[in-house]
């Protein structure tokens, strides 16, 4: 146990020191600048690992809840453990983000802790870490085309497009298949079943929003398209269309 809070430990320090350095790099940049840098940086990270862990080092998140984590998987857990403790504290410093954000982050850290504390379930919730932060990196993609002025372009059109993809078929569907099996396996402890279902409400509640976004960029691209239409339309005047 020890040296799982020792490597907790190292990673917290190794993300605020390179938080440290993106600042001194961009002083020109804001500091959520710098931050998202990090996280953009932990998300890819992150994704293969969990990716690699769960897909193919194994063992399988769907057949083996609940079983002993394996050494690795700890490596990944404190890896990210330590992102969320250090974006957690910045995001309650700069008050960036809302309630839910907030409850997201400290579900993540009260799981990966009693995980790592059980020496169990790691399986599960190392699959949980892939399907969520697989869309980080395109999140973050999202704030720095718009930070640039970017985003009104095709390829904003194409990183909103996978991102909203990869959130509904891997966030939602994939975290419903993990969470139906954490649930009705034995071996789980009923603390972490809760906090599970907890976290899946979270995700449902981003969805909600996401929602929200894609119906509002549909109404606005609809009405750009039914302005431009009766722009281009022909106007008639007592009876003859006008030339253009």
């Amino acid at each position: 146990m020890v040296s799982i809070i020792l490597e907790v430990t190292c990673s917290l320090v190794a993300w605020l020191f390179l938080y440290t350095c993106f600042c001194y790099w961009n002083k020109h940049r804001s500091y959520e600048w710098s931050c998202r840098l990090v996280t953009l940086l932990h998300g890819v990270i992150v994704t293969c690992l969990s990716g690699y862990v769960a897909l193919l080092d194994g063992p399988w998140p769907l057949t083996h809840a609940g079983s002993p984590n394996t050494p690795l998987q700890i490596h990944v857990l404190s890896l990210t453990l330590g992102y969320f403790i250090f974006d957690l504290g910045w995001c309650l410093y700069f008050q960036t983000e809302g309630n839910l954000m907030l409850f997201h982050h400290t579900l993540s850290i009260s799981g990966m802790i009693m995980v790592l504390g059980l020496g169990k379930s790691a399986t599960e919730v190392n699959a949980v870490v892939f399907v969520s932060e697989i869309t980080n990196p395109l999140l973050q993609t999202r704030w720095f085309l718009r930070e640039m002025g970017c985003y009104h372009t095709f390829l904003g059109e194409v990183v909103d497009f996978f991102f909203v993809l990869l959130f509904l078929v891997l966030r939602i569907g994939g975290g419903a298949l993990i969470m139906y099996v954490m649930v009705t396996s034995p071996d789980p402890s009923w603390l972490l079943k809760a906090g599970g279902l907890a976290m899946y409400l979270v995700s449902l509640g981003f969805m909600v929003e996401i929602c929200c976004f894609i119906r509002r960029k549909m109404l606005k691209k609809y009405n750009s398209w039914t302005s431009l239409r009766s722009m281009n339309a022909p106007v008639k005047t007592n009876g003859h269309l006008t030339p253009h």
